[in-house]
């Protein structure tokens, strides 16, 4: 077979490219791998994250929450959500779109106890209750007029309201999106062994420095708001799983002598009397453990144990109050032990 020289010349430079591009493939591959450890602050929060790879990712991680925060952060006065909530037309994204869509779904599993519409009722009640003896049912009543998750759709990629007054707020499940969210960049780099901690929710693949899954600890109950120095309940190993805690045993009210987490019941529009205090959920993506943990302490444990029944993947492990003693006690799903590293002394 003959070749003409430009064909000659054509063939010598694809095979060039071909070379070139093996070895810094080849390159790629051998240059040494090492654990980065990135921190921050995002959405008046810290996030912290552990990756094994070639360089630092820091500005693209950063790059990739300044979207997301303008996409989700009801503070901020241009962002996607703040538009929504001021019924501004506006192009939804990606981020805003999957929250939102996730945000129905476990609204409508849960009957209503996640719901991302309740912001109203709970500024009315003030951080910590602070405002609990100004509160009437007049208030409450009128507030949820424009209060519920069935009251707010997307037809055709827009935003449709029963009610102008309806706002949003997915701070109850964001945070564990977002940890979705930078692991999905991770990915795209081809990392296998990541940590990504957001605001205390958690993603975690892969094994850390030393090889094994990724060691994480849950506080201890402890009714001084002083101690500094936080007891272990229990230490989690997480290998490919994401985990997220709601709920503060640490900062809770007591009523009729009895303890109860700081959180409303949508349904009511007044502080839940339930027997959970903290939940901290174990699912496949963090979005959804960030969500479920929400509405168990809104739900109580009963029918916190029936819907975890029918989420697969999921797992709970529960802090509440004992009624004989008032001490702190804890109840997980069947299990649960495949993630619990060693019991805490």
């Amino acid at each position: 077979m003959k070749y003409s020289k430009s064909s000659l010349y054509l063939l010598l430079f694809l095979f060039s490219i071909s070379f070139f591009t093996s070895c810094r493939s080849d390159s790629n591959k051998n240059e040494k791998q090492v654990y980065y450890h990135d921190q921050g602050e995002i959405f008046t929060t810290g996030y912290s994250i552990k990756y094994q790879h070639t360089k630092s990712l820091k500005n693209e991680i950063e790059a990739e929450l300044d979207k997301f925060d303008h996409s989700l952060n009801p503070f901020k006065e241009n962002s996607i959500i703040t538009k929504v909530n001021n019924n501004e037309l506006v192009e939804l994204d990606s981020f805003f779109m999957n929250v939102f869509k996730k945000s129905m779904e476990i609204s409508a599993k849960t009957g209503g106890y996640f719901d991302i519409t309740t912001s109203p009722l709970i500024n009315a009640w003030g951080f910590g209750f602070q405002n609990m003896d100004n509160v009437t049912p007049e208030i409450i009543d009128s507030l949820h007029e424009f209060v519920g998750y069935e009251k707010i759709t997307i037809d055709n990629g827009e935003i449709v309201k029963t009610d102008p007054r309806v706002q949003i707020n997915t701070s109850a499940i964001a945070k564990g999106y977002s940890c979705d969210v930078i692991a999905d960049l991770l990915e795209q780099h081809e990392i296998e062994n990541y940590m990504i901690e957001i605001g205390g929710e958690i993603t975690a693949r892969g094994v850390n420095e030393k090889g094994v899954c990724w060691i994480i600890g849950v506080d201890k109950p402890n009714e001084d708001m002083l101690i500094v120095q936080h007891d272990l309940q229990t230490v989690l190993s997480l290998c490919n799983k994401s985990l997220a805690t709601s709920g503060n045993y640490r900062n809770f009210y007591v009523k009729d002598g009895k303890k109860y987490a700081h959180t409303i019941d949508p349904h009511t529009g007044y502080p839940s009397n339930t027997d959970i205090l903290s939940a901290t959920v174990v699912a496949d993506d963090c979005m959804t453990a960030d969500a479920y943990a929400t509405a168990f302490v809104s739900m109580g444990m009963e029918k916190s144990i029936e819907i975890a029944k029918e989420i697969p993947g999921l797992h709970y492990y529960f802090i509440y109050e004992n009624e004989s003693d008032s001490s702190f006690a804890v109840k997980y799903s069947e299990g649960f032990e495949q993630f619990m590293a060693e019991k805490a002394k």
